[in-house]
């Protein structure tokens, strides 16, 4: 049975050449229903330059984070599958549809640069492999999800797991593929991880250090709401002494 897809594409700063390039690949290879970019603080001239390119193009004034650009996109589209992917393009388009077919058996798909079975074209740094790699064996002890990679720019996630999700997602930065991996899991759902092959991009804009110790704040923070999605007294007795923060959904953007 044929299904709608929506692909979102977050971006800030983005490579503006890289970025046209890689959402004409999208539609060549995964004929999706709709492709909309989600980007944050642009320049005059980005704005210009992606003008005429294939895609529904979102823009704020401000960054907003990783996480609040993707859930903005999905909550804006009205397909049965949603995937998003990092506009930098670090994600091949032949890799980007297994994540999405792998839909066909799962509720959410992840793609994975760290199972055994993916091809790394190019690599991080030895510092960001470090953390990335102490950061997954870390997160596969404290979730129920038992993945390689819960981190990298290519997911997917049928229209009702989203649904269901949505207003559990918090992290309006990178720490949310974390937190929607541990939700989803929670929830009783099933995450599906696929191997890809995957080429790291020169010029991120993501300090390695700062966003480790985000990231293992965070990490925490996810598997306390997993524990309270699963009716956890200890956990609800903790969140009962702090202040609720308010879901991403029902916040203004």
């Amino acid at each position: 049975m044929d299904r709608s897809l929506g692909v979102v594409v977050p971006a800030y700063r983005p490579d503006v050449d890289r970025l046209r390039e890689y959402v004409a690949a999208v539609h060549d290879r995964l004929d999706p229903d709709a492709v909309r970019v989600e980007l944050d603080a642009p320049s005059r001239a980005t704005v210009d330059a992606l003008a005429n390119i294939d895609a529904d193009v979102a823009t704020v004034p401000y960054r907003r984070g990783k996480g609040a650009a993707v859930t903005a996109g999905f909550e804006a589209l009205a397909t049965d599958r949603l995937c998003f992917l990092d506009a930098d393009g670090s994600t091949p388009v032949d890799s980007a549809a297994r994540v999405v077919d792998a839909l066909d058996g799962a509720d959410l798909a992840v793609g994975s640069r760290r199972h055994p079975d993916a091809e790394v074209r190019s690599h991080q740094t030895v510092a960001r492999r470090f953390l990335g790699d102490g950061f997954a064996w870390v997160a596969r002890r404290l979730l129920d999800a038992d993945l390689y990679d819960y981190q990298c720019g290519a997911k997917a996630i049928s229209a009702a797991a989203w649904d269901d999700v949505r207003q559990h997602l918090y992290e309006p930065g990178f720490a949310w593929d974390v937190e929607l991996v541990a939700m989803v899991a929670a929830l009783g759902y099933e995450v599906a991880e696929v191997p890809i092959a995957w080429e790291d991009r020169p010029g991120s804009t993501v300090s390695p250090v700062s966003t480790a110790v985000d990231m293992g704040r965070a990490l925490f923070v996810a598997r306390h709401r997993a524990k309270r999605l699963q009716d956890s007294r200890l956990h609800d007795a903790l969140a009962a002494t702090r202040d609720q923060p308010i879901a991403l959904v029902d916040r203004d953007r």
